[in-house]
């Protein structure tokens, strides 16, 4: 029988299925933000929350979604990073943080996204915008597809940028399943980690590009995202640092200043990583259990974890008991891709503590009446 390696999408506590809540006890932390959150990278999990669901201005932070869109038309070969983009008179005209592009002028896709990811430059994210959608606006539209298909319920954007605009919203929740979201593009963390850099360097006009996040070098494992402020949104920041297998994403918005702001995405990481540990079930790319698919081509699929798959406990709660079970229904041909396929209960200690739906990443068709019959044949009359 020939079996075909079917990639898996996880949907975690963000789409709605059971996770374990950590934030029973709210600690105290973030109390000058306007609102926060502390989220587990791997597992989705809620560490801390504070009017995480607010709509607020997110200035800059907006950032995340466009180098999101970005990293996706990488990584599906529809741009390369040596691809020339032809900086566009609108582009070069951006107000606010830039890297003074001028009409004209021509950079690659990757000199513009460190500008982006390091220097929080205007006008290099339109000129990306630009040269992935054809318009801002048109880009502007992609990332609101973007957010309706992440369940992004208090986001909403007007431009690429995040500069002042009436309606241009998002939340410290949304904020933060938009930065899981980027962080599964793993080269992203190669811009955002670079504490500086320079664009144009052999030539007479050298811009030397240094992070806007300084606790890239204050804080150990840190290596991003996105800083963000205007007057009307204050200081935001989505951070993400990993020490071991371990990945925390803390987003504060509303901050009335850059050491309030930068102190308390410290207290909050240091309440991960000093409370929390991860366990790890399943490698990348390691077998989690095989499905059967009636009628389908092929009629059994092996399940792959797309990525490493692990579960956070608390620090002194013992994994002794910690084991999975791969959950199936019935399935019949054809499958469309997106169509869940089985269910990943995690269990610790006869607990539950997550529920994870696994879907086809691609579609499956019926098998032809030959296929068929040849399987009937084999099974009944054994023949081969």
């Amino acid at each position: 029988m020939r079996f075909v390696a079917l990639g898996l999408m996880f949907f975690l506590s963000f789409f709605g299925f059971h996770m374990e809540t950590w934030a029973e006890i709210q600690p105290d932390l973030a109390q000058n933000a306007r609102s926060a959150i502390l989220m587990d990278a791997a597992t989705g999990s809620i560490l801390f929350e504070k009017n995480s669901h607010e709509p607020l201005p997110p200035a800059s932070i907006t950032k995340i979604m466009t180098m999101l869109l970005v990293m996706e038309a990488l990584d599906e070969g529809k741009i390369g990073l040596n691809d020339r983009v032809r900086v566009s008179e609108k582009a070069a005209s951006m107000g606010g943080t830039q890297v003074y592009l001028e009409p004209g002028e021509q950079m690659t896709v990757e000199e513009l996204l460190k500008a982006v990811a390091m220097a929080s430059a205007n006008d290099a994210t339109v000129a990306l915008a630009e040269y992935l959608a054809g318009s801002e606006e048109r880009f502007v539209l992609m990332m609101n597809q973007k957010a309706k298909e992440l369940g992004l319920k208090n986001t909403q954007f007007k431009n690429t940028n995040g500069l002042p605009e009436d309606g241009h919203v998002s939340s410290a929740h949304d904020i933060a399943v938009m930065s899981r979201e980027l962080l599964r593009h793993a080269r992203v963390i190669q811009y955002t980690s670079r504490y500086e850099d320079y664009l144009r360097k052999e030539t007479k006009k050298p811009f030397w590009l240094v992070n806007t996040n300084k606790l890239i070098r204050q804080y150990k494992g840190m290596d991003g995202l996105k800083t963000g402020f205007t007057q009307e949104a204050k200081y935001g920041l989505s951070a993400t640092a990993k020490r071991g297998n371990m990945r925390i994403i803390a987003v504060v918005m509303g901050e009335p200043d850059i050491k309030t702001r930068n102190a308390e995405v410290v207290q909050m990481l240091d309440y991960a990583f000093q409370r929390y540990t991860a366990q790890r079930l399943f490698r990348k790319g390691e077998l989690i259990g095989k499905v059967e698919i009636s009628k389908g081509e092929p009629e059994e699929l092996p399940l792959y974890a797309e990525q490493d798959l692990q579960v956070l406990l608390k620090r002194g709660e013992s994994s002794k008991r910690l084991h999975h079970k791969l959950l199936q229904k019935p399935l019949e041909a054809p499958i469309k891709k997106g169509q869940e396929i089985a269910r990943l209960q995690l269990i610790n200690d006869g607990r539950m503590i997550a529920e994870i739906p696994l879907r086809a990443k691609r579609s499956i068709p019926k098998a032809a009446w030959w296929s068929t019959w040849k399987r009937v044949m084999k099974k009944y009359l054994f023949v081969s």
